[in-house]
């Protein structure tokens, strides 16, 4: 049988000390194998962004087992936990976040960038990416130039530019309309599908969690329920 990818065990996470501490995540047992693609649910301060702040090596548990790749993530430094963010992670935000100044092209290249990848060698992997999620020909026009679908189509470029093992996204539709809505799902669901990139996605919308293959939710600092979909939406156009 093959190992998850990721293992969670009794991961709790406490804020502040004393009278005064929140505990944010409780004892949370979960794993992903490779290939999965895992909606996250749950109301505000229900402890899914902890988590996924915890899984993408942004910040560490108060106790409990983080395994990725058989290896205890929760054991490693800072710059230990950086170099494996670099390596094998991806991010998707809400908010885009890309340099207002700065080119399609650029803003992909820039994990490249802080990777230390040469040049040439950057240029040419965020051109890849940016032909993959259809944007090849927009790749000198700055964010300000984009629409709100083609910016979160650039910071999707950016996130697989370091062909990630994993692809974290946080509420990656939340700033846009239904109709390019759909379009980011269906990119994700194809990376997912296709290229075997696990995705792991933060989402108040069932529309969008109906694409994930896993519907997990969260309550005040658990997980409540998990769901498997086995009608995700992308894979059963295929």
């Amino acid at each position: 049988m093959d190992e998850p990818l990721i293992r969670l065990k009794g991961i709790t996470k406490t804020y502040g000390k004393g009278p005064t501490a929140f505990q944010a995540l409780k004892g949370i047992d979960l794993n992903v194998m490779q290939g999965d693609f895992i909606a996250v649910m749950g109301a505000s301060g229900s402890g899914k962004s902890t988590m996924m702040n915890i899984l993408g090596c942004l910040d560490v548990p108060t106790g409990g087992e983080f395994l990725f790749r058989g290896r205890h993530v929760e054991t490693l430094t800072r710059d230990q936990r950086a170099l494996l963010r670099r390596k094998y992670f991806g991010f998707v935000f809400q908010g885009f976040n890309l340099l207002a100044r700065t080119s399609a092209l650029e803003n992909v290249e820039l994990p490249l960038l802080y990777r230390g990848d040469p040049r040439e060698v950057r240029r040419k992997a965020a051109m890849a990416a940016l032909d993959k999620v259809g944007l090849q020909d927009w790749w000198d026009h700055t964010p300000g130039e984009l629409s709100g679908g083609q910016q979160q189509r650039v910071a999707i470029a950016r996130a697989i530019a370091t062909r990630p093992e994993v692809l974290l996204a946080d509420e990656p539709t939340g700033n846009l309309d239904s109709e390019r809505s759909v379009e980011i799902m269906e990119l994700l669901s194809e990376f997912n599908r296709e290229n075997g990139i696990t995705v792991l996605m933060v989402t108040h919308e069932p529309d969008m969690a109906a694409y994930a293959n896993t519907i997990i939710h969260f309550r005040d600092g658990l997980i409540e329920r998990m769901e498997i979909n086995e009608s995700p939406i992308g894979r059963a156009r295929v």
